[in-house]
């Protein structure tokens, strides 16, 4: 499905980016544009209320956990030396998972979470160098939580929620099934929500609004970028939440965090922003830092990470 959907994103992509043949044949002289790139600046360490930022986060779509380790993804991870590391799309069952990440003396705590039905389809992971006082699976709701989509762990101070959310596909089949689950995932926040302050990281699918995709005209109706999905995320965002990149980061254009592996979208930096650290507005006095590690290879989405003084 997410196949497909990338297929389907790339022609779209590839047709507003690079112009007809024809055009080229008559216009010979002119050179392809080059692409923007996007730079990600030097992390910010303080908060907006002056604190150290005290808590490190990491997330990372690695379209099959496998794949990503033997791409050498823990390098960079240890490089990077999140306190909690945040894995989407993992496509690994608990008995595959390789030993490289298992035995990963940095995290001695580990938390998984696959598909019951579909070997190697989705899956979410988190890793932690501090125990969390409780770890849940799913947001309660046994139509959602078959798939493996969402991890929740309670630390003194906050919420940690990392998700997959479900990719509307190809054809937009699943979009009915996406309405429902962004209703009821975001009911399952605002239940969090009042109990203590949260962060939502993962890969959300959805490209909230035009500057977050390179070619958004092409993509109105895909996946992603459906008015009904970005009406959801917005609704999120209604709900009492904040998108932290762009609370910090508002007119930042060309910062993507997928690319499809087709027609070298990430070399020509035609990507889509799907990765987000989403945060219960009461701890935005504590943000200091919301980054996208785009260099970062070894996924067809990039690492971010969130520095925040919780």
């Amino acid at each position: 499905m997410k196949r497909g959907k990338k297929e389907e994103d790339a022609a779209a992509d590839g047709d507003n980016d690079t112009g007809s043949a024809s055009a080229k044949k008559t216009k010979k002289a002119k050179e392809p544009e080059a692409p923007i790139m996007y730079d990600d600046p030097p992390d910010k360490m303080t908060s907006k209320d002056g604190r150290e930022a005290n808590m490190k986060i990491t997330s990372w779509n690695v379209d099959g956990l496998r794949a990503w380790v033997k791409k050498k993804g823990l390098d960079w991870v240890r490089e990077e030396a999140p306190d909690v590391l945040c894995l989407q799309e993992t496509k690994c069952a608990e008995k595959s998972l390789p030993a490289d990440i298992t035995s990963m003396p940095e995290y001695p705590h580990k938390y998984w979470s696959a598909s019951d039905e579909k070997e190697g389809y989705s899956g979410v992971a988190m890793l932690c160098k501090t125990e969390p006082l409780k770890v849940t699976y799913g947001i309660g709701n046994e139509e959602h939580d078959k798939e493996g989509r969402v991890i929740t762990a309670e630390f003194p101070n906050f919420f940690l929620v990392t998700a997959y959310v479900p990719n509307s596909g190809r054809g937009l089949v699943r979009l009915d099934y996406r309405k429902t689950w962004d209703v009821d995932f975001r009911a399952y926040l605002s239940e969090l929500d009042m109990q203590k302050p949260l962060v939502l990281c993962g890969d959300l699918n959805v490209a909230h609004q035009e500057i977050d995709l390179k070619n958004p005209k092409g993509n109105k109706k895909n996946a992603g970028f459906t008015p009904e999905e970005r009406e959801g995320f917005g609704q999120l965002l209604e709900s009492g939440f904040v998108d932290s990149f762009r609370e910090l980061y508002p007119e930042q254009a060309n910062a993507y965090t997928f690319w499809t592996y087709m027609m070298n979208s990430r070399g020509k930096n035609v990507g889509w922003r799907l990765d987000y650290f989403v945060l219960s507005s009461s701890l935005l006095p504590g943000l200091c830092d919301s980054k996208i590690r785009n260099k970062a290879l070894g996924s067809d989405h990039c690492p971010i990470t969130l520095h925040i003084a919780v």
